[in-house]
């Protein structure tokens, strides 16, 4: 996929909504400049270990919409479960 845009007068550039969307980028995201021979690489930085696990769960819920009633522990084990023995997580579903 190619996407282009523009470096703006502060030195700013905007990464496409729906490059954004597909790479599940959410404003407060950091991301790693890499120099290249043929110009920049952008990576987003793993949450590190010195978040919070409310920070953390935060982030979780600005991006998954859920207003159904809790779901217990041991139903959540099993959907895991099951979704590693089907291949793993699947994002573009």
């Amino acid at each position: 996929m190619t996407a282009q845009t523009r470096v703006s007068g502060k030195g700013q550039v905007v990464i496409p909504k729906d490059v954004r969307d597909r790479l599940r980028l959410s404003p407060g995201d950091r991301l790693d400049i890499v120099e290249r021979a043929d110009g920049v690489f952008l990576r987003k930085v793993r949450a590190s270990s010195s978040e919070s696990f409310e920070e953390i769960t935060a982030r979780i819920r600005q991006r998954v919409r859920y207003d159904g009633p809790s779901v217990p522990i041991e139903e959540m084990k099993t959907a895991i479960a099951d979704m590693w023995s089907a291949g793993g997580p699947r994002w573009d579903r």
